[in-house]
């Protein structure tokens, strides 16, 4: 997405308030004053050259944004992407805002409002997007990368451009990049990178580590715990894992990958890649049972990505060209596949998904 004049006024404003002060960020130093002219292209140029890893997140204190428009509308979509279900959830006040169908956050996977790291964080989307989808096959905005969770993670529908809901996120996720350059690559971005295992995972396992573990929280129907019972909207404590109130089977947190890296980086509530409370095989155990269980169906997954030769492998629904099992892909082991999928690049360089059309 390209950062318009709404953007760089909004990050001029931001340093002239002060609001990329000491403690503002997650441990950077306060960034010095610089000439009004090219003060955003400066500032992303003294955090980081091309192609450089960003070690530290320059993130400014939303809090100190101006009591205008602009600053009314970074808050908001920091308060829809904490608080989904109430802002835009199926029991949200508007009908007309009514866009998920749960009863989610994005906060409950994008923890700490998408600032926490291997939390599947947000800091670098804007600077992300527009990028090549695989799943869609086409050049995708940031726009569209929510929409895909909107319909995936949230089980529900795309949001119009010009929805209030849309916007505001829109405006806080590219302040949350403001600091960094074209294609930034983050020190923390996804959800981390356990060991793989060599052996399928195994759901029974899963299941003694969930009870041990996960059940004081999300309970032992993986129903999570609601905010207040009587109304929905509220959304939820601790999310469900499972059920009609949780993500759909074409969501990326359905993906075993996925589960496993951010249960052992963030799981139990509170716990940090630094120091995890879980060993990497019972977070990839652990991740097995909660994939195994039922939840919201999408349609029209078999036309996700239209080079199969691109479909991760861990997605847990065909078709396939490696000619590995649904079983396999849902719960590895996952080397034989990647050798698999390597010699086919090599030998083709892609697979048409026969159902794209």
């Amino acid at each position: 997405m390209r950062r318009n004049g709404t953007a760089a006024r909004l990050l001029a404003g931001l340093i002239l308030m002060g609001a990329f002060a000491p403690g503002a960020a997650l441990g950077q130093q306060a960034t010095p004053p610089q000439p009004a002219a090219g003060r955003a292209v400066g500032l992303a140029a003294s955090l980081a050259t091309a192609n450089a890893r960003i070690a530290v997140w320059d993130i400014p204190d939303i809090d100190l944004l101006p009591d205008d428009e602009e600053g009314r509308l970074v808050r908001y979509g920091r308060s829809v992407l904490e608080a989904s279900a109430r802002h835009i959830g199926p029991h949200a006040a508007d009908p007309a805002q009514r866009f998920a169908g749960n009863n989610l956050a994005c906060a409950n996977c994008h923890l700490d409002a998408g600032r926490k790291k291997f939390g599947l964080p947000l800091v670098a989307a804007a600077a992300d997007y527009p990028r090549y989808s695989t799943r869609s096959g086409a050049m995708a905005d940031l726009a569209d990368r929510i929409d895909s969770c909107m319909m995936r993670s949230m089980n529900g529908r795309a949001m119009p451009r010009e929805a209030r809901p849309m916007r505001a996120l829109l405006a806080y996720l590219t302040l949350l990049s403001s600091a960094l350059p074209k294609d930034a690559q983050i020190e923390g971005a996804g959800a981390g990178a356990i060991p793989p295992l060599e052996r399928p995972t195994d759901p029974a396992r899963g299941a003694v580590v969930y009870a041990h573990t996960c059940v004081a929280c999300h309970r032992a129907g993986g129903e999570g715990l609601r905010r207040n019972e009587a109304d929905a909207s509220f959304g939820y404590g601790v999310p469900p894992l499972w059920g009609p109130d949780s993500f759909n089977d074409g969501a990326g947190m359905n993906r075993l990958v996925t589960i496993a890296n951010f249960v052992h980086d963030n799981m139990p509530n509170g716990v940090s890649w630094v120091m995890p409370v879980l060993a990497p095989e019972d977070a990839w155990d652990v991740a097995a049972y909660v994939a195994s269980q039922t939840r919201p169906h999408r349609d029209g997954l078999d036309r996700d990505f239209p080079d199969l030769l691109d479909k991760p492998v861990d997605t847990p629904y065909g078709p396939y060209a490696d000619g590995f099992s649904q079983a396999q892909h849902k719960y590895g082991p996952f080397g034989p596949i990647r050798a698999e999928i390597a010699r086919l690049k090599a030998d083709r360089g892609r697979v048409p998904n026969p159902n794209v059309r």
